[in-house]
């Protein structure tokens, strides 16, 4: 059997013309979709529901990649997602990527509303204040979601986290757990703590050391981190709304550590102690 022709080979398409658009904030917000590529977070959206809605909205996939990864376009097709073979160089079109693997998902928001992730009572919240680089944002939700995190908020002052390069760099984890955008950091503070969770604002010059905190067992209570911008961290008026600013210690020559590393530390830290209370139900369930 022949293989199957592409349906779609230019990139006037209004198909195509549609989805290439989304690469842009005013389009994506105006519309409430986004693009979501590789077979990776392609497979995520098509298997996420938001209130029983399915996330994934529309497929394109080169003939190769359809044969590739058949069982995701069957996922896909499954979930109830247009699916359309198309043209290598409409991939490249639609891609933001320099080399497009072939699947570009088409998605609808999935934000979760900041008063939904109070109610639920989490444990252990990411907060980023002013994080301005995709590419650190998804990746501080991609180590959120690893160290078991049950939230991630993102101040009115971030960056997109529909920017292809975060979801890119969430590798899926944007599809696992509850992340509400646009909240002012005052009000992400204020509900928090009103919801019984403990601010930590990490910064390199913070009065308190992780270890000292980690050996006074101090942590092993619900917790929010808050993370600030890459370069010049977090503000004095941030920093007076944290029950504590905690510094990540650096025992060897290193001047700092980077956003998303010092992320991974104190999550994780966080998650070791919860679990040692038993307190971190997503990291001690299996």
């Amino acid at each position: 059997m022949p293989p199957a022709a592409p349906e779609l080979i230019s990139p006037r398409s209004p198909r195509v013309s549609a989805a290439r658009r989304l690469a842009r904030r005013n389009f994506r917000g105006k519309e409430r979709l986004f693009l979501a590529e590789g077979p990776q977070a392609v497979r995520e959206a098509a298997g996420h529901r938001s209130d029983a809605v399915p996330t994934l909205v529309e497929l394109f996939a080169t003939v190769e990649a359809a044969e590739r990864y058949a069982d995701i376009v069957g996922q896909a097709r499954a979930a109830g997602a247009r699916v359309h073979l198309a043209d290598e160089q409409v991939i490249e079109d639609i891609s933001t990527t320099v080399t497009p693997q072939g699947l570009v998902g088409v998605c609808r928001f999935l934000d979760t509303p900041f008063e939904e992730i109070l109610a639920a009572r989490p444990r252990l919240v990411a907060v980023l204040a002013n994080v301005r680089d995709p590419g650190n944002a998804g990746t501080v939700l991609r180590c959120a979601d690893a160290a078991g995190a049950e939230a991630v908020v993102l101040t009115d002052a971030s960056v997109d986290v529909y920017n292809p390069k975060a979801v890119r760099a969430s590798v899926g984890s944007l599809f696992h757990l509850p992340v509400a955008v646009g909240v002012p950091v005052e009000r992400a503070v204020a509900g928090l703590k009103a919801a019984g969770v403990r601010i930590l604002a990490a910064d390199g010059a913070g009065n308190d050391d992780l270890d000292d905190e980690l050996d006074q067992g101090t942590m092993g209570g619900p917790t929010a981190w808050v993370f600030g911008n890459e370069a010049w961290g977090l503000p004095e008026e941030t920093r007076a709304l944290a029950d504590a600013v905690v510094r990540v210690p650096i025992h060897g020559k290193a001047e700092s550590l980077n956003l998303a590393t010092a992320a991974a530390v104190c999550l994780y830290a966080s998650a070791r102690a919860q679990r040692a209370s038993g307190g971190c139900r997503s990291v001690t369930e299996s």
